[in-house]
């Protein structure tokens, strides 16, 4: 009569201490603290695989001690829950790691782009701005002066030079004008360019995260579903 009667304070006592049990398990998304280097983010994947490996042999050994116990459904049933959250948590860990090695490397390659482009740019502004060689023709080298020359000679001399850069420098305006339109044209395309990549960095940034919002919420979702749907003995 009195082990009749511990069987069933034991019976009557099993769900209410079950339903404990599932009542103080969290119903969000666990909470992962940010990832700030790529190799912090291998650390943490090498972690997560280690504390499944964990998790399985934990749940392995649990499950044949349960055997071993008189109620053993509910024995496994907390054995399987115990490793439902483990293996969820450290879900969400390696999700966020992933997700920074992923926008890490979309990072680099931006940064990269934008360095060429602006090296390009600079290029073409160095040589736009390079002043042409100028070849000397044999008219323009220095004759011989006489042993004795005049003022008036001197003048003369001088305003035909002064003629001669005047034509010169108005034979070459043309082509100033035309290396002034190249440069700005190049340095507008440069700019683009740079506006361009910032434009998709910026989507690329926001697309991500969209989805790991998208994931986190399903993953919340997927939780507080076998939470409810967790039988109660």
């Amino acid at each position: 009569m009195q082990v009749k009667t511990l069987i069933l304070a034991a019976v009557l006592a099993a769900p209410a201490a079950q339903a404990q049990q599932i009542g103080q398990e969290p119903l969000g998304a666990p909470a992962v603290p940010p990832t700030h280097s790529v190799e912090q983010a291998d650390a943490k994947l090498a972690q997560v695989a280690r504390e499944r490996a964990a998790l399985e042999a934990e749940f392995a050994a649990g499950e044949k001690a349960c055997y071993e116990r008189f109620f053993v459904n509910n024995c496994l049933d907390q054995a399987k829950e115990k490793r439902r959250a483990g293996l969820a948590a450290q879900r969400a860990i390696e999700v966020e790691a992933q997700h920074f090695k992923r926008q890490h490397a979309v990072d680099v390659r931006d940064r990269d782009l934008e360095e060429r482009a602006k090296k390009d740019a600079a290029e073409e502004v160095a040589r736009a701005a390079k002043p042409p060689v100028k070849h000397t023709a044999p008219e323009d080298k220095p004759l011989p002066r006489p042993a004795a020359v005049s003022l008036e000679q001197r003048q003369a001399a001088h305003d035909a030079k002064l003629q001669q850069l005047q034509a010169q420098d108005a034979a070459k305006a043309g082509e100033r004008a035309a290396n002034v339109k190249q440069y700005e044209k190049k340095k507008a395309d440069s700019e683009k360019r740079q506006a361009d990549i910032a434009a998709k960095r910026a989507e690329k940034a926001e697309k991500l995260r969209k989805r790991q919002e998208a994931e986190a919420e399903k993953a919340a979702k997927a939780q507080a579903g076998a939470a409810a749907s967790q039988p109660r003995q």
